[in-house]
């Protein structure tokens, strides 16, 4: 308590005080000096054994915090009576539940960076490994080729080759991006929107693809149609979607787009004709590196969780459900 330099300096004039008082009382009559003394002293007892006190529970209390900063696994703030003591030590109390919050937020978050790293490397390994062994069946060594002696199969491992690079240069370009919206260094623009326009350029690059696989897209989208946000963005969110729905449809499939324009949003809404999502998966779509549970999951789990964060970033909001009539549903909305 006396480490405390204004309890020092209390203490030095309580002292003067006194001894000023009991002088003058004792000048007056002895029994004066006396009761000066007197009060004096019981004043300053109860002054010390009340600040005692206090000071006791503020140790306590810096006990606890101690262990706080050392990540004590076990941690009890005893009750106070009312009293700024007991204002303190509520405060202290809900500081404690939110480190140990966020301690454990970041566990978890850390538990699942590194299984998604691991995930990740197996991603990448995986076509790394299908590379390597058809360049090493293309090495110019007709013996080492047993059942690939025409050129037409030497293409095709080829075409396959170029398409495995696709899909790592997919994987990484996809990360980096997510990580620059992590970072913060992504800065979107405000600017007017044609709807119609922006799906038509988000389109375009699957095209031939869906020609290829006999997938039918149907568009509704009058024009007229207005959000705000960074083009360039809103396009690649709705790739990743388009992608999802491209993978889900498959061949002869169907993908339908709608959009609604009313006084409080507007809404653009993708469809495709696959067999939808798995009632335990719908929670997590949209989270990180979640793949499925089922045994047929494809995909890294990257393409929708970048997809939401480019849209809520700017305002909106998407969520995702099995529609009626079969396949999925994506819902994007743009509040007014």
């Amino acid at each position: 308590m006396f480490r405390n330099r204004e309890i020092r300096k209390f203490a030095v004039v309580f002292a003067a005080i006194t001894a000023t008082a009991a002088a003058a009382g004792f000048a007056l009559h002895p029994t004066a000096g006396i009761l000066s003394l007197v009060s004096a002293v019981a004043f300053g007892t109860a002054f010390y054994v009340f600040t005692k006190s206090r000071y006791k529970g503020i140790a306590q209390l810096s006990e606890q915090i101690d262990l706080v900063l050392h990540n004590a696994d076990h941690l009890f703030i005893g009750e106070m009576n009312e009293g700024e003591l007991s204002i303190l030590q509520s405060e202290i109390t809900k500081m404690t539940l939110r480190i140990r919050e966020q301690n454990d937020a970041l566990k978890r978050e850390k538990k699942h960076l590194a299984e998604s790293m691991a995930d990740i490397a197996h991603q990448l390994r995986t076509p790394l490994t299908s590379v390597n062994l058809i360049l090493s069946l293309l090495e110019n060594n007709p013996d080492e080729l047993e059942n690939n002696p025409d050129e037409k199969e030497r293409k095709a491992m080829i075409r396959e080759t170029k398409e495995l690079f696709v899909q790592m240069d997919w994987l990484l370009t996809s990360l980096l991006k997510l990580s620059r919206l992590d970072a913060g260094i992504v800065v979107f623009q405000r600017e007017e929107i044609d709807v119609h326009d922006l799906i038509s350029s988000a389109v375009h690059p699957f095209l031939i693809s869906m020609e290829l696989h006999n997938i039918t897209l149907q568009t509704d989208v009058p024009k007229g149609m207005f959000i705000q946000g960074d083009d360039r963005w809103f396009s690649e969110a709705i790739q990743n979607i388009l992608k999802n729905c491209m993978e889900s449809a498959g061949d002869d499939g169907k993908i339908a787009i709608a959009c609604e324009d009313n006084p409080l949003y507007t809404e653009i809404m993708i469809r495709d004709s696959g067999v939808g999502f798995a009632k335990e998966d719908l929670p997590h779509l949209f989270d990180r590196f979640y793949r499925g549970k089922h045994a047929g999951a494809t995909g890294y789990g990257i393409g929708l969780a970048l997809c939401k964060t480019i849209i809520t970033r700017q305002g909106g909001t998407i969520t995702a459900k099995n529609y009626p009539q079969g396949g999925a549903v994506f819902t994007i909305r743009f509040s007014k």
